[in-house]
């Protein structure tokens, strides 16, 4: 009779059960593994072979046929060597039980026996949840991470011994290994608002301040535009501070995904931050979205909940800005392959910081633009009409004036906790506006939801109706005009969207 261990493959954050089933034949003495392996699961032959001799059990001098089903599904990665090692040792007789229905292993073997971490381990741990498992063991530096998952027992094993002798029954009961458990509201009460860039720390620019403020509270895109050395990064590393801290949801949506890219910290498993993305103008398109062989979230996942940040935003290379529209408008990327199609969440706040030229002065009021109006011309070209149309702000952030970067006869400037104790009160009244609806902030309204939930009034209908004229606003544009101003209303604690809420928020957009 074979042995049969349960384990688990990721695609994406789709999880799959796998059967790894162990067979010893009398033949010539080898290891076979069957079932779609990759390099890294072949390789685990002398791995496997290596930990249990070092652990200090026999290898079956014949032949060993390892096979991972169903055959038709894609395995790769290193935490099936545990499984396959489990799998021999039942089958040899070293573990009493030769089939465990309701717990799964995973794990990488180290050629002495001990059991490495992998990635992850939290979106495994709720699949198999899903698919009925009960008891899970993994690596013992995983074992705070998939705990996080209620329901599940989490067995963190440091080794092959200790795993034989928790299953074999004759053990003593001081080998027999605790199960972990994770205390979920100790991680949520950690989260670290404190942060080193403040906006009381930026001189001036009120304007900036206060539309980076509405983004926070509707989860708006938002691009600033202005002459070097004016404070659109620092602004930008600012914002963070005054996001609203995530819920249980969110956190542990977001370490699903950082644990797929091994990005989780082994002590403080949980993702309590919003995460603040800063990438390099030198990125790929694959680097921004994703993909690759086997197919990894990109930057705009990493972001989801949180920011992108894209600092210099038109030396991007056009075709890499134009990827970002379907996930801005949709908040996830869909990534086709041969064989597969794979979804990634993607519903972030996108910040962008550029030049207005190439020599960064234009309309400056101090500096002259050297800039001909082909290389201007030239210059904006990467900022396609599409893209621009899914930017809720564009603001002009200009040089500061010398009695603001002096800081001389002026008031001191609001702090960011200021600041975010409004856009956490903004983000509650949309939390409870939408609740049961599937979203989060005012920045995912659909147009069905557009209609309910922003209903301007007649004099506000009429200056839209100019400001569409004006500007030739698309239907998008107009869409998300409206939802800039239902943010501005929360702010304002408003039930109704008023004529100064449009006014402010055509003011935004007006430098599109």
């Amino acid at each position: 009779m074979i042995s049969q261990i349960l384990t688990a493959s990721v695609i994406g954050l789709d999880v799959y059960k796998i059967f790894v089933e162990a067979d010893i034949n009398n033949s010539l003495p080898s290891i076979s593994i069957v079932g779609l392996p990759d390099t890294a699961i072949n390789e685990a032959k002398e791995r496997v072979r290596s930990a249990i001799k070092n652990s200090g059990y026999d290898f079956p001098n014949k032949k060993v046929v390892v096979n991972l089903a169903p055959a038709d599904i894609k395995k790769v990665g290193s935490y099936y060597d545990l499984p396959i090692a489990i799998g021999i040792l039942a089958k040899m007789g070293v573990l009493e039980q030769t089939e465990f229905k309701d717990t799964a292993f995973i794990g990488e073997l180290s050629l002495d026996g001990s059991i490495r971490s992998v990635a992850g381990v939290l979106p495994i741990a709720a699949g198999l949840k899903e698919h009925g498992i009960k008891t899970l063991v993994v690596p013992f530096d995983n074992a705070k991470e998939a705990a996080i998952i209620s329901g599940l027992t989490i067995i963190g094993a440091k080794n092959l011994v200790e795993i034989v002798n928790h299953f074999n029954e004759n053990s003593p009961e001081h080998e027999k290994i605790k199960p972990t458990v994770s205390n979920i509201n100790d991680y949520m009460q950690e989260e670290n608002i404190a942060n080193k860039y403040d906006f009381k720390d930026v001189k001036g620019q009120l304007k900036a301040k206060k539309a980076m403020e509405i983004a926070a509270a509707g989860a708006h895109n938002i691009l600033m535009s202005g002459p070097p050395g004016s404070g659109k990064t620092l602004l930008a590393k600012c914002f963070p501070s005054i996001l609203p801290p995530l819920t249980f949801e969110e956190s542990l949506e977001l370490t699903k995904i950082y644990s797929i890219s091994a990005m989780v910290d082994p002590n403080k498993p949980l993702i309590i931050n919003r995460p603040f993305r800063s990438v390099h103008h030198t990125a790929s398109a694959v680097g921004i979205i994703g993909g690759g062989t086997n197919p990894k979230p990109g930057e705009i996942t990493l972001a989801h909940r949180g920011v992108l940040f894209l600092d210099e935003f038109t030396e991007f290379p056009r075709n890499v800005l134009e990827v970002l529209r379907q996930p801005l408008e949709d908040g996830k990327i869909v990534i086709a392959r041969a064989k597969n199609r794979l979804e990634f969440p993607s519903d972030f706040i996108l910040l962008g910081a550029m030049n207005p030229c190439p020599c960064g002065y234009l309309g400056d009021s101090e500096k002259k633009c050297t800039c001909s109006e082909f290389q201007i011309k030239q210059y904006r070209s990467k900022l396609s009409g599409p893209l621009l149309d899914r930017i809720d702000i564009v603001i002009d952030v200009p040089r500061l004036k010398v009695n603001e970067l002096m800081e001389q006869n002026l008031e001191p400037a609001e702090t960011s906790e200021k600041i975010r104790q409004r856009v956490v009160k903004a983000r509650n009244i949309q939390l409870e506006r939408y609740k049961g609806l599937g979203i989060y902030t005012n920045s995912e309204l659909t147009p069905k939801l557009i209609k309910k939930f922003c209903k301007p009034d007649e004099q506000s209908l009429l200056m839209l109706k100019n400001a569409v004229k004006k500007f030739n606003l698309s239907a998008r544009a107009y869409d998300r005009l409206l939802k800039l101003s239902r943010t501005i209303a929360d702010l304002d604690e408003s039930e109704n969207i008023q004529l100064t809420h449009i006014a402010q928020a055509i003011q935004y957009r007006s430098y599109l």
